[in-house]
């Protein structure tokens, strides 16, 4: 069973690489559960809502991850992005619960400002 850190390794490393279906098939649930601001979403179809809203509000974005903590089941991810539409966030916070390898419970905040 993979640990905590190493499905949000993981899940960093495609996202990156712009893998959202490898991400999708290899770390998140089909049980999911995301809280946003944007509302509730559950499932794999959630989580392509989600990023579709976060790619709409900062299109070919830069990310970095500024801060990657794991405890348990649990992981904090910090983050920025800078948009090629000149939108930014600073200071984007997710958080993770991670059951038997997969994410089953996600939150998602952030800003966007120009």
């Amino acid at each position: 069973m993979r640990t905590t850190e190493e499905v949000m390794r993981d899940h960093l490393d495609r996202r990156c690489a712009g893998d959202l279906d490898g991400d999708i098939a290899h770390n998140y649930s089909d049980e999911l559960v995301v809280l946003s601001k944007d509302g509730v979403f559950h499932g794999t179809d959630g989580i392509r809502h989600t990023a579709g809203i976060l790619a709409s509000n900062l299109p070919d974005a830069e990310f970095s991850y500024d801060m990657l903590r794991c405890a348990d089941e649990f992981a904090l991810l910090s983050w920025s992005a800078k948009s090629s539409n000149g939108g930014r966030t600073c200071y984007g916070a997710d958080s993770f619960v991670i059951r038997e390898g997969r994410i089953v419970a996600q939150t998602i905040h952030f800003e966007v400002t120009n």
